[in-house]
This record gives structure tokens, sequence and C-alpha cells, in this order.
């Protein structure tokens, strides 16, 4: 192991050039596609979506439209500044170099904090359904069983991330297409025992909007985090072959395809059963294909959900472990995280976001309904803030790379800078839904307590660094 060199490059001097990355190139153009088309492809759609249809009917593809299209135009702002300035940091270092070190140290351990959170949930999740088909081992049993597994893989060497990223994603996108080719078939009639069943459930039952504009809305809010996963890629394009190329062609290649996958899937959803059948906390996958006599549509879901949950598992143990190693690089986390292997993984920061994310578990597993849920709550809307975060960095740096060096520019942001001042009034939008919905709120209110936490030790340590310059 050896000191990993610190960047060439002074981020909060605004320079567009480029460090030297020290961690490895092993990712190749089909790891990061799959990552684009699989990241965002997890429980929350396949489990998660039926409370969407409950508030919104069959306005629910028009809230997956809302949420998708702002989901496009943050990943779109991402893919031009990864583009023309990769790192592993990702927009952590684009926040920094755009608006300060402030900026990047504190979206940077936010984001870090959220996806070590967010992992004990997956954890927890994929553990129950393994327990129900092996009791004989504990919950904490399958764990620590998959704890371990994704740390190994993580500590090996980046490609066997992007390997099992790459095979759960497969999975994933095989499920969906295999999903939508025989809901399509039922629409019209074709599989045996069916038959077409027109507009009957878009249009009765309330009608396309039964609670009106304001169902569409409360949709968003029901579906918008979960887009939350496609900011990975651009972290993980820092370690391909080819960053700038590598991470422009997953964005492009991603982008449709998701809205495609999701929107896709709702409009079939509504199409074949009537939108008030939905429960939340059940999977109106396995209702559709239930009700069309695919056998054991239950156990098919448990798989593929199963799936999903330890992808995000395995890509948020990544994305944690780059960002904490970003942060240690410009100064911001411990430099003793700065130790990488001969081959360019960073161990270090492997093990202190597996540690942390294993303490999660922990308490999700003992504390659910206290400690946990606290700490859940407050990264509920981080995504929303960093997101806001990447989009002013957009706007400061794009004119910037336009002077510096147009040549880095080889994807660009649509509509700048209209579009991305129009998805930063979206984002506004939403977190005021959030303080108007009682079941969100509380979410709000402790997230932008862990924000405003993170933005006060960022403030401290400028003025600590401002008087020590005098």
């Amino acid at each position: 192991m050896h000191d990993a060199p610190t960047q060439a490059v002074e981020p909060s001097s605004g320079t567009v050039t480029e460090g030297k990355q020290p961690l490895s190139g092993g990712l190749k153009q089909r790891h990061l596609t799959m990552l684009g088309l699989g990241g965002v492809i997890g429980a929350g759609l396949f489990v998660g979506s039926g409370a969407g249809i409950a508030v919104a009917g069959p306005g629910i593809v028009l809230s997956y439209l809302i949420a998708g299209a702002l989901a496009t135009l943050v990943m779109r702002m991402l893919g031009e500044m990864s583009s023309a300035i990769p790192a592993s940091g990702a927009f952590s270092v684009h926040a920094e170099r755009a608006l300060g070190r402030w900026a990047g140290f504190s979206v940077g351990w936010l984001y870090w904090f959220l996806l070590v959170v967010v992992l004990a949930v997956e954890a927890t999740g994929a553990a129950q359904i393994a327990n129900g088909w092996v009791p004989g081992v504990p919950q904490w049993g399958w764990v620590l069983i998959f704890m371990v597994v994704f740390t190994a893989a993580n500590l090996a060497a980046v490609k066997n991330f992007g390997e099992f990223e790459f095979w759960f994603a497969t999975l994933k996108v095989t499920a969906i297409v295999l999903f939508l080719a025989l809901s399509l078939l039922a629409v019209f009639g074709v599989l045996p025992d069916t038959e077409p069943v027109g507009l009957a459930n878009l249009t009765g039952h309330g009608g396309f909007l039964p609670h009106g504009w304001s169902g569409v809305v409360s949709g968003v809010l029901a579906v918008v985090f979960a887009f939350g996963g496609l900011e990975v890629v651009t972290i993980a394009a820092a370690e391909s072959d080819d960053p700038a190329r590598a991470v422009g062609r997953a964005v492009r290649s991603a982008v449709w395809r998701i809205l495609f996958f999701y929107v896709g899937s709702m409009l079939v959803i509504v199409t074949l059963l009537p939108w008030s059948s939905m429960q939340p906390g059940k999977s109106p996958y396995v209702a559709v294909l239930d009700g069309i006599g695919v056998p054991g549509a239950g156990q098919i879901m448990n798989i593929v959900v199963f799936v999903a949950l330890l992808s995000a598992l395995n890509a948020n143990l990544y994305g944690s472990s780059r960002m904490v190693f970003s942060l240690a690089e410009r100064g911001e986390a411990p430099r003793s995280l700065l130790k990488v292997s001969g081959g360019g993984v960073p161990r270090r920061a492997v093990l202190a976001s597996v540690a942390f994310g294993f303490v999660s578990v922990l308490l999700n597993l003992k504390w659910p309904d206290s400690v946990f849920l606290y700490m859940l709550n407050a990264v509920g809307a981080v995504l929303l803030f960093v997101w806001g975060l990447i989009a002013v960095s957009q706007l400061r740096l794009r004119p910037r790379i336009a002077r510096e060096a147009p040549e880095k520019l080889t994807l660009r942001m649509w509509g700048f800078p209209y579009l991305t001042w129009a998805a930063l009034v979206a984002m506004g939008g939403v977190l005021v839904l959030m303080l108007t919905d009682d079941a969100a709120r509380p979410q709000l209110l402790w997230s932008a307590g862990a924000t405003g936490a993170v933005l006060l030790v960022a403030g401290v340590r400028a003025l600590r660094e401002r008087r020590a310059r005098r």
C-alpha cells in the first residue's frame, strides 16, 4: 500500500485543469452503461410505486414524467461537469471549484452520510427476504454475510464492483423488459385467457386524474426520491479508461431508457388494473403478474427486489468510499484514508464506509422506530439538497469551462441556463410540498437540521483557515 498523491489542482481556485487520479482504471464502458441503467431501478420502483399510484391514480404516469424529467436534467448537468472535469468526488469536487471549499465539504459529507444510512435499509431489506427463504439463518446473519461479501468485493479491485453491478443491472433491466412485454400482450388480449382491456381502467374509477392535479403533485413527492442513485455513475466514471467519453456515453444511453422503463411500467400497470386496487407497500408488479396468470409471481418479484437491494448496497458502498476518499484527497477528511492498494483501491475509505454502514445496520435492527428512524429522517431530503448544489455548481462552472477550456464541453446541458434554473425551481417546489405534507415534513425538518449542522462545521473550518492565514 502507498500514499495516494494529492490532486495537482486547487479546486477552490476554480481553474479548469485536471489533477492526477490515483485510483485504478478498471471500469469498462459496459460497466458504466449498465450502472447508469440499473442504478435507479430498485425496490423504490418495484414496491414503492404502489404508494404513488394510490395517491395519483393513473395520473402517476404524469408524476413519473415530471420526476423523471427533473432527474434527467440533474443527470445532464452532472454529465456535462463530469465529462469536462472527471474526478472521484464528482459533484463534491465540482461544488468546491464552483462555490468554494465549504460547498465541496458540505455536499460531500452529506452525500456520504446519505449513502451509509440508506445502506442499512438495503441490507436489512435483503436480509428479511433471505430469512424468508432460509429461516435457519437469522436476519442478522444474512446482514453479516452481505456486508462481508460486498466489502471483500470492493476491497479486491474496482472491476469486481463493476462486474457485480453489470450483472445485477442486467437482471433488473431484463426483468422490466419481460414485464413490459408480457403486460403489453395482456393489454391487447394476446395472452391465453385474456381479453383486450381498452381504456376502461384509465378513464373509469374517477377518471385519469381521480384526485386532480393535486394527486399528480402528491405522486411526484412519492416517487421523486426513487431516482436517487443516478449520481454514482459520475463517481465511477473517474475509474474508467477514458472518463470524459465514458460518462458522456453512460448519461446519453441511460436517460431516455430510464424514463422508458419507469413511465412505461406505470402506464401498463394502470391500464391493466384499476388504480383503486393498489395498496401502499404492496408491489403493483406482483399484482399485474398475478392478474395475467404468471405462476409464482410473488416469488419472482421477491428475487428481483432482492437483487435490486443487493445492487444498491454494493453501489452505495462503492460511492460512499470514493466520496470520502475524494474528501480526504482535498483535505476535508482524515488523510489516513488516502492509503490505496497496489491495485488502486482506497481500502481504508472502503472500511471506514462499511464500518459506519454496519453501525447503521445494527441501529436499524435494534432500534428501527427510534434511533435509526431519526437517522433515516435526517437523510430524507438530503438528495434534493445535493441536487440543488449540483445545479448551482453547473450554473457557475459552465461559463468558466466555456471560457477556459471549451473543448472539454463534449456533453452540454440543454437550454442552458434556463433549464438549469427550471430544475432549481422544481426542487424548491418539492421542498415546499414536503413542508406542507404531514408525512414528509419530519424528513424535511430533520434533513434541514443535518444540512445546517454540516454547513455550520464548514463555516467554522473556513473561519479558522481565514484566521490562520492572517
